[in-house]
């Protein structure tokens, strides 16, 4: 039975009660957490040359994207002590060691502070943890492959408070580890936990006391938590293992729910919402886009993606605009585009994921780069890419190389760790190190 890593995950929407700064990039996919940068001085053209870093530190194993936030940069990391990561998606790796959060000067690199904590990991493709950091405030959330979730103090490191999903609510991690990014919601932290009756919960995001608690499935899945707004009323998403979800944030009502069962308990993508359509998919080509009820909180199908239509996502979220969706489908690894109106493929390439081969989970992170217009894509490669992306074609503008691919995946080099976009710079990690890279003119 084939399994596969996640590396998840993406939400549409995220309420803070604290503001940021405009070239901060505080959390997976961006201050509103919808894969949209919005800064503005950015070079119009890449190097054909490998780039030459700003600052470039050695850190541990891991799939969590950095995040930067008041001039500082967050990112977590594995020291292994014993075991062996070998790559199988069909076999757990025991490994000892230490899960860390590191706290590093934006402009230098220098690191400010550190948090670790014992973590043996019992998960495949254990290089270390998944979930980006999500910085509110005074305050940097994290949660740990293995279901440490840590509120800490930005300024030292100090932990105001902590959970262990494993032993807090009788939660089995994940057998890719725990992935779905905390949501930061007026003054919750909503997770995907666990256990019964507990695959969300809510906890006061200061003091770490729950809030409310709901669902029951087969698995979690990885997708992160996601807020929407249709019918006049924010919705809380939860997509598990067997179905999506919509809940009342404030207190997890639940609204109404479709079934949506990937292979694998696989559910990655965040659900992404366009005008009244709501698309989500995963692998075994189980896919659908629904019509969100504009009276009250309900939707219902339009269409279920077919073999030979629709996009069926993992590791990268897809980004839509104007009515056509783009994004990396997860068994032949191309960039595709598709009509959302009829899931109808309009036109597909390797050239941003594997290069020119098909090759399973090929991948690009997708950013829309508001202030020019185009894409920033960034490939499990190592290469980053401003292209256009249009419903009649894939237009590569440049492209150049930031970081080395460190991961296997199907006997093949990888990096599959969503970067930071910030100080008209990107932030990048691989499995030996972060690096910065300034884009600014």
């Amino acid at each position: 039975m084939l399994r596969w890593l996640t590396v998840l995950s993406v939400l549409s929407l995220s309420f803070t009660s604290e503001p940021t700064h405009a070239d901060d990039w505080p959390q997976w996919r961006g201050v509103e957490r919808d894969g949209v940068w919005r800064e503005s001085g950015i070079v119009e053209s890449l190097p054909k040359e490998p780039a030459k870093p700003e600052w470039r530190v050695e850190i541990g194993g891991g799939y969590a994207g950095p995040a930067v936030a008041d001039g500082k940069v967050f990112v977590m990391d594995y020291q292994k002590d014993s075991g062996n990561v070998v790559f199988n998606p069909g076999v757990a790796d025991k490994l000892t060691g230490q899960e860390r959060v590191l706290c590093l000067d934006a402009k230098t690199g220098k690191q400010l502070w550190e948090h670790a904590y014992n973590c043996p990991y019992e998960i495949s493709y254990g290089n270390g943890p998944r979930c980006t950091p999500t910085v509110d405030g005074d305050h940097v959330y994290t949660l740990g492959a293995e279901g440490n979730l840590f509120c800490l103090n930005v300024k030292d490191g100090s932990v105001v408070w902590s959970k262990s999903f494993t032993e807090d609510y009788n939660a089995e991690a994940p057998y890719w580890g725990y992935s779905s990014h905390p949501l930061v919601y007026g003054d919750s932290l909503i997770c995907l936990v666990g256990g019964e009756g507990s695959v969300a919960v809510a906890f006061d995001k200061k003091t770490g006391q729950e809030q409310w608690r709901t669902l029951s499935a087969s698995e979690i899945g990885y997708a992160p938590p996601t807020v929407i707004e249709a019918a006049g009323t924010e919705q809380l998403l939860i997509w598990d293992a067997d179905k999506i979800n919509s809940l009342n944030p404030k207190n997890g009502e639940l609204y109404w729910k479709i079934p949506l069962k990937p292979d694998y308990a696989m559910s990655i993508m965040a659900p992404q919402k366009s005008g009244d359509c709501l698309f989500a998919s995963g692998i075994g080509n189980i896919g659908a886009l629904m019509k969100l009820d504009s009276d009250k909180p309900a939707a219902e199908v339009v269409w279920r993606g077919e073999a030979k239509t629709g996009l069926y996502a993992a590791n990268s979220t897809p980004f839509i605009q104007d009515g056509t969706m783009y994004g990396c489908d997860c068994r032949p690894g191309a960039l595709r585009a598709v009509n959302l109106e009829d899931g109808k493929r309009l036109w597909e390439t390797y050239k941003p994921t594997t290069g020119d081969r098909r090759a399973g989970h090929g991948t690009a992170f997708i950013v829309y780069h508001e202030p020019s217009d185009r894409f920033v894509l960034f490939s499990e490669t190592g290469d980053l890419i401003f292209a256009k992306l249009t419903p009649e074609k894939y237009e590569e503008l440049s492209r150049t190389h930031i970081i080395d691919p460190t991961s296997n995946a199907f006997g093949r080099d990888v990096v599959w760790v969503h970067p930071a976009f910030a100080n008209q710079s990107v932030y990048a990690r691989n499995d030996k190190e972060i690096v910065c890279v300034s884009l600014g003119k």
